[in-house]
């Protein structure tokens, strides 16, 4: 077990936040700790009462540098702890906000693609670097950028290597909202507690829902099959019940 985490969790009731922490070194990780923060990731994913999670970083200098460069020639990359990381926040039950406090380098672009939403800073930008390396970027990482942004995009990013201000990502679509300095913090709690307002059930299937169709695995009868169970809930009723009164819905997820 890990003692000595690049990260913390923090926050109580529906939000919680998973800061990466280890400001002197741009916030990385470290190869050896990611199965470690896929345990806590996995456990913040079983507990019911948790509607959102958000993913930031110490300082506002950088949301994470990615990689150790130290890992990067010393392991054997068939297993890509960094590739398994990424493909589990995708799936995560709460809906996941990236909060990206300042530069995004590699890996962690990745990272914070596969949350559901990013808000960035007008001061960030994201490197990324495998072509300058020598490198070549996971596949599943490559998927989720053509996927998301398109292939032109990823392009720009991949191949011609090239750096993107906050103001780029906004346009691309990588980001889903920009922010100043001062308003960043206020922002991202007020997107995360309106998240934690709506129906944890509905968010839950139809986030599935979206990334099954993007990556083509879609279970039809399956997705049909809790479409039509929706309608028969405590959150259906509760959510049609507030319409009617004119008043917030307190859902509670079943």
């Amino acid at each position: 077990m890990n003692t000595d985490k690049g990260w913390h969790v923090s926050g109580e009731g529906a939000i919680a936040t998973l800061t990466l922490d280890r400001p002197d070194k741009h916030n990385l990780l470290k190869m050896s700790e990611v199965d470690d923060l896929i345990g806590d990731l996995n456990a913040l994913d079983a507990d019911t009462s948790l509607r959102v999670i958000v993913f930031t970083g110490t300082g506002t200098r950088t949301f994470s540098a990615g990689v150790d460069l130290g890992d990067i020639l010393t392991r054997d990359w068939t297993d890509n702890p960094v590739e398994r990381l990424a493909d589990r926040i995708e799936v995560l039950r709460p809906v996941t906000v990236a909060a990206l406090n300042g530069n995004v380098y590699g890996a962690a672009a990745d990272l914070a693609l596969a949350c559901d939403f990013r808000i960035g800073v007008e001061d960030m930008n994201l490197v990324m670097p495998p072509a300058r390396y020598g490198l070549v970027f996971h596949e599943s990482g490559l998927r989720r950028f053509i996927e998301k942004l398109g292939s032109g995009t990823a392009r720009q990013l991949f191949l011609a290597s090239r750096d993107m201000d906050g103001h780029r990502l906004l346009e691309t679509g990588y980001l889903d909202q920009l922010c100043t300095r001062n308003d960043f913090a206020g922002s991202v709690t007020a997107f995360a507690e309106h998240l934690a307002s709506l129906s944890p059930l509905s968010l839950a299937i139809t986030s599935k829902a979206i990334t099954d169709i993007s990556r083509g695995t879609l279970d039809s009868a399956t997705l049909k099959r809790e479409t039509v169970a929706c309608f028969s809930t405590d959150d259906a009723r509760e959510g049609m019940a507030a319409a009617r009164q004119k008043r917030p819905p307190r859902f509670t997820g079943r």
